[in-house]
């Protein structure tokens, strides 16, 4: 559609040049095509420099954008951005193109692959699995029963993905209007699994908004585990049990995290940072440290506190 039409169905004053819009884009990637939004003053350096079409944007941020993009003024961009992202939303598992499935794959006969769907040699898809529409599965790896992998989804070689994982579900976003009412956001993205990734049973890993959520090659991820939209996990990391990292968390390589910790959104975990199990991971931490409790501090520094806590409220007692 035509951003003017689009802004005019959504009663959005506008008064730029009109374009034909392809998607939503992040402000650091988007094309002349694309709409992007700012509501993170964090990200004015990315507005700054950004080559989208056009930014959804408070009038005090105007001056600072790149002459090639127009202004959509808003007091509020990320409702407004949660109206406009059903206009890009696709339509699930519509038909696109030929699927291909390897005569050295093993699909069972109850499984459903959408069209445009690639499933490469070695792979096995068991009983029940659901694969959406333009997904990608690499070679040798294992789907097992139940699991859903929504479109646009790429896994890897060698991967493990157990019993009723889901890949690539909408994130849990959702933008909040004056009233209270809850706008959703329609996601965009997709997720993509790297080689050697096992994903836990019952484990969900979200979609991106726009853009990309990414598991590093050699990650393992256990049962119940959640993963927020946009998040990206580097290389050999360890998720345990019950954890769960909320939208945009980024970490580097070799990070691990115990069983039911969780961290907060927008966050960034440096390489081989370890958390103890119960963790609550509220701001970003530089790498190299094992962390533990709520809230966070070095493991040591908690156990300490920790047995100070039962020497005094023993004495107490007495």
């Amino acid at each position: 559609m035509n951003l003017v039409d689009i802004l005019k169905e959504l009663d959005i004053e506008y008064n730029g040049k009109d374009f034909r819009v392809s998607s939503f884009g992040t402000l650091k990637d988007a094309n002349s095509s694309q709409v992007a939004f700012l509501n993170d003053i964090k990200l004015l350096d990315e507005l700054k420099t950004t080559k989208a079409g056009a930014v959804i944007l408070k009038e005090k941020h105007v001056e600072l954008l790149p002459s090639t993009c127009k202004a959509i003024i808003s007091t509020n961009p990320y409702l407004d951005m949660a109206r406009m992202s059903g206009y890009f939303a696709k339509k699930p598992f519509v038909n696109d193109g030929e699927k291909y499935i390897s005569d050295k794959a093993t699909v069972d006969k109850s499984a459903v692959i959408g069209d445009g769907t690639i499933i490469e040699e070695g792979a096995y898809v068991m009983a029940g699995a659901v694969i959406g529409v333009n997904v990608t599965i690499g070679k040798n790896t294992r789907i097992y029963p139940n699991v859903v992998v929504y479109d646009d989804t790429i896994i890897g070689e060698n991967c493990f993905i157990q019993a009723g994982a889901i890949i690539g579900s909408d994130g849990y976003g959702y933008a909040h209007s004056d009233s209270g009412e809850h706008v959703k956001i329609y996601h965009t993205g997709n997720v993509v699994l790297e080689d050697d990734v096992e994903i836990g049973a019952n484990t969900t890993v979200d979609r991106a908004v726009f853009g990309t959520t990414r598991i590093g090659k050699n990650t393992k991820i256990d049962n119940l585990v959640q993963i927020g939209h946009n998040c990206e996990l580097g290389i050999s990391c360890i998720m345990v049990a019950q954890s769960g990292l909320a939208g945009s968390t980024t970490m580097g390589r070799n990070v691990v995290i115990g069983g039911q910790s969780a961290a907060g959104g927008h966050l960034h975990i440096g390489d081989f940072a370890q958390f103890a199990a119960r963790s609550g991971i509220t701001k970003s931490v530089e790498g190299g440290k094992t962390y533990g409790g709520f809230p966070l501090m070095l493991q040591k520094d908690w156990l300490r506190t920790q047995l100070r806590m039962i020497k005094y409220f023993g004495t107490k007692k007495k």
